[in-house]
């Protein structure tokens, strides 16, 4: 008798996977081909299509549990959360012109610089490393 009682203080994980299911269809929304790729633009026989790169990081968690204390009462509980986010970046621009098709790459060259940048460091870092371990091997 004492279990029908307390049958409405169980955890429904329905709720949770509502939301996580609403959370995952948003986050697949950025991954179709109309993200991809923008809206033809036209001038005279020309048209350019804009294409992007997508990037999408996603996790999460639920948990539910329950329990039965020396008075036969019924208690559980439930909870959740997580995060994501979604890059893109145009990459290209497909030109179509009567005479021929192209791909016309859009480079990004702050990206370049950052890259030669944190390369550059990394070997500085490791040329300096290496000769502080040689000067210690000289030293002894």
């Amino acid at each position: 008798m004492a279990d029908e009682a307390n049958t409405d203080k169980l955890f429904d994980p329905t709720e949770s996977l509502g939301t996580v299911e609403k959370t995952l269809d948003k986050f697949l929304d950025a991954a179709k081909v109309q993200a991809v790729y923008g809206e033809p633009i036209k001038n005279g026989d020309i048209v350019i299509i804009p294409s992007a790169e997508i990037l999408g990081v996603l996790g999460f968690g639920l948990g539910a549990g329950g329990g039965r204390d020396d008075k036969q009462n019924i208690g559980s509980g439930g909870g959740g959360g997580g995060g994501g986010r979604v890059f893109s970046r145009p990459v290209a621009a497909i030109v179509v012109t009567p005479n021929e098709v192209r791909i016309e790459p859009i480079v990004d060259v702050t990206k370049i610089a950052l890259a030669g940048l944190t390369a550059g460091g990394f070997m500085l870092a490791m040329i300096a490393r290496m000769s502080k371990r040689r000067r210690q091997r000289i030293e002894q």
